[in-house]
């Protein structure tokens, strides 16, 4: 049998056994030895330890992973509500057709088209910029399915609320989608500062575009403020649920 490599090599100053691979007695600070013995590849193997071009290529392979897709469900949405102004603004499409405008009489279904109709130019690029926006942090975050749920979660159910509680039902735009992908979005940053790390969005800046949404049927009829508050509430809920994810 061959024999076991010696581990140990003896002190000539103090006589203690000491480990091979050190060139200095921790004893008595004598030298043992010029120079320490050469590692072989399989014994850094064996200890655990990965060579640095090995770890190197498995953290570029999880930070591909990782890598965020682009928002195309977002943009797409975004992309919608703003040709839906351009057809509506001319009177190519009809908001009685396509809006809740009075009550519904069964027809259910522009409680979805809703969102994206709406003739005023401002009140349609501020749903267009927040729809953009948070909707993209989303779906980055969490996925195009998550991103487009939160939308219609939130689009229909605000347009619901408005043609259940207001007695003279108007709405139009996407003010109630817009909110509800900030709120969705805005649970995780506000819980980021409350644990008392750098939040992943500036909190200021969101808080003025909700602002800016809520205040929006101020300048525009068909902005309901109904609509929007639903919304907004709705998008909150989800973004607890995700945050809990």
């Amino acid at each position: 049998m061959p024999e076991a490599p010696d581990l140990f090599v003896v002190c000539r100053s103090c006589g203690a056994e000491v480990s091979k691979y050190v060139t200095e007695c921790p004893y008595c600070g004598a030298r043992t030895q010029q120079r320490a013995p050469m590692i072989a590849r399989g014994q850094i193997a064996a200890s655990g330890t990965k060579p640095k071009r090995q770890r190197k290529r498995r953290q570029r392979s999880r930070r591909t992973d990782r890598a965020p897709g682009k928002p195309l469900v977002s943009a797409t949405l975004a992309a919608a509500c703003a040709i839906g102004a351009v057809l509506i603004v001319p009177g190519v499409v009809l908001a009685s057709e396509v809006g809740v405008v009075g009550q519904l009489d069964g027809q259910w279904w522009r409680l979805a088209t809703a969102s994206f109709f709406a003739d005023n130019l401002w009140y349609t690029a501020a749903s267009v910029v927040a729809i953009a926006l948070f909707g993209g942090l989303i779906e980055r975050e969490h996925g195009p399915f998550v991103a487009g749920g939160c939308f219609a979660i939130c689009a229909v159910g605000g347009m619901a609320a408005a043609a259940g509680l207001e007695s003279i039902p108007l709405a139009l735009g996407g003010n109630a989608a817009a909110l509800g992908l900030l709120g969705a979005w805005v649970i995780t940053p506000v819980l980021q500062t409350r644990r008392g790390e750098q939040p992943s969005v500036d909190l200021i800046g969101t808080a003025v575009c909700a602002a800016v949404l809520l205040l929006m049927p101020l300048a525009a009829v068909e902005a309901s403020s109904t609509a929007g508050t639903t919304g907004l509430i709705l998008g909150l809920l989800a973004g607890t649920i995700l945050a809990r994810r």
